[in-house]
């Protein structure tokens, strides 16, 4: 028990084919085929180096002087108390 032998997955094809048909079956198939190709193609053209875009300057340097700036919260949204870390003693 709890093995899946030769048998089991015979029944269990039988099962589908009788269920969904064998043009259903082959249809699943050929979308299963196309979607390995897509994602193969995907991969592949992942690796290979974009090219870079002419009008495209690297952003100016941020020097560690200038203040960080933050936005107020969305209208609607809870304000939160301050985020300034406080010593506790745990004792």
């Amino acid at each position: 028990m709890g093995g899946a032998s030769i048998w089991h997955w015979i029944v269990v094809g039988v099962i589908v084919m009788l269920l969904f048909g064998r043009g259903k079956v082959s249809e699943l198939m050929g979308d299963v085929a196309k979607g390995i190709k897509a994602f193969k193609k995907g991969m592949a053209d992942e690796d290979q180096p974009q090219a870079p875009v002419a009008n495209q300057s690297p952003p100016p340097p941020v020097s560690a002087t200038e203040p960080v700036r933050t936005l107020p919260p969305h209208p609607g949204e809870p304000v939160q108390a301050s985020t300034t870390p406080v010593d506790r003693k745990v004792g």
